[in-house]
Order: C-alpha cells, then structure tokens, then sequence
C-alpha cells in the first residue's frame, strides 16, 4: 500500500515536471516567434541600451503596471506614448519583443529625454 502510494506520487510529479517543461518550451517558442517579427531594433539605439532602461523602470519585466495605473510594461509607456509608436492596446499586454521595437521607435525619435531618471 505504502508503494503504490508513492509510485502514484512520483507518477505526479513526473507528469507536473513533463507540463511545466512543455509550457517553458511553448513560450519560448512564442518568444521566439515574436523576435522574428519584428526583427532588427530600428534606428542606432543598442539592445544593451534599451535594456539598461527596462531594468531601471520596471526590473524588466514587461507586464508591469506603475501603482498609479499610468505607465505600463517594460518601458513604463504611457498608454498615449505607445500609441504614438504604433503601439495598440496597453503596453503591458503587448509582447515583449513589440516593447522592445517600440522603446526603439520612440528612442530614435525623440532620444532618451523620454525617461527622465533612467535614459542614458
């Protein structure tokens, strides 16, 4: 009985390690998916650039919202901001690959005056 209790767990778990793998590997695969789509960052700002910023707004994590609800994602856009590069929705909802693209948008545009405490 003790046996069967404890080749039943380790079933569990194994099956819980095999989910959690496949749901890594899924998105990673949409990560992937969505760097391919939009590519190359446009203009000269450089990736290390731009992720300097994102550590400094927001830890980098692109689903944050400011405690105010005004700024949004890895860039802490404001909802009228990212519609002015383009952006649809809310920043924090778009994929991390669009922040990216988007942050370069406005960084070639208007330089990094756009983050008063952490542009470069």
């Amino acid at each position: 009985m003790i046996d069967d209790a404890r080749a039943d767990a380790a079933e569990r778990i194994a099956e819980e390690q095999q989910d959690a793998l496949e749901r890594k590997l899924e998105e990673q695969r949409k990560a992937k998916l969505e760097k391919e789509k939009f590519g190359d960052l446009p203009g000269s700002v450089s990736r290390e650039t731009l992720e300097a910023i994102a550590d400094c707004e927001s830890g980098g994590d692109p689903e944050i919202v400011s405690s105010n609800g005004l700024y949004h994602g890895k860039y802490q856009f404001s909802p009228d901001t990212w519609e002015s590069v383009g952006g649809k929705g809310l920043p924090s909802e778009a994929p991390e690959a669009e922040q990216d693209y988007r942050a370069a948008l406005l960084y070639e545009r208007s330089g990094p005056g756009q983050w008063p405490v952490c542009g470069l």
